[in-house]
């Protein structure tokens, strides 16, 4: 799969600007640093970058997934209009997010499936907006593959993340036990099935 080619986008809402989510390059690795400076973004995520050095090996990291065809990671950045000063597309906003497909068993039914919002960027609806459009995307993409179910875990303490999850179409189906100092706290699985039509189902407004 050519990972230069895929640009998803996100509509606008009456608060906040469309998005683009694309596949994450080394020139994203200072803003991403920056972005790791959140302490409430650092709790909730599992991989932390602490300098720039450590994000351009975590860019490299999500470039190889792309290569394997095991992990699909996508910067969500803010959409801009019109063209460039040299009549191309207009460069790209500033980073918001970060969504990413995990699919180890490439013929296997199901995925997973996981995103954070840039701490400038909360409250704009970042997060329910790249979920769907990476949904989507899976969907159409490896359903020809087998694909039939996304699934998605986050902390039961991650409220946020939970309501996300909810508003996007995956349902709470499993409360998971704690996984002593992997995952200290219990967690939600929710899950979100491709339907008979051959599309993912609709997200509620």
């Amino acid at each position: 799969m050519d990972r230069t080619a895929v640009r998803l986008h996100a509509p606008a809402t009456a608060k906040a600007p469309a998005l683009t989510l694309r596949p994450w390059c080394p020139a994203d690795a200072p803003e991403l640093a920056v972005l790791h400076r959140d302490e409430a973004l650092r709790r909730w995520i599992g991989s932390v970058v602490d300098d720039e050095a450590g994000a351009v090996r975590w860019v490299r990291t999500q470039q190889r997934g792309w290569r394997e065809g095991d992990r699909f990671a996508f910067a969500v950045v803010e959409a801009r209009q019109g063209h460039g000063r040299d009549g191309g597309p207009a460069a790209d906003g500033p980073l918001v997010g970060h969504a990413v497909l995990k699919r180890p068993a490439r013929d296997g039914p199901s995925a997973e499936v996981g995103y954070w919002t840039a701490g400038h960027a909360r409250g704009s609806g970042v997060a329910p907006r790249a979920l769907d459009a990476l949904t989507c995307w899976a969907f159409d993409t490896f359903a020809g593959d087998g694909l039939v179910r996304l699934e998605l875990l986050h902390s039961t303490d991650n409220t946020a993340s939970c309501r996300v999850a909810e508003k996007c179409g995956y349902a709470l189906t499993a409360l998971l036990p704690a996984v002593p100092n992997r995952f200290p706290l219990d967690g939600h699985l929710h899950a979100r099935l491709l339907t008979a039509s051959g599309r993912a189902p609709a997200r509620r407004a």
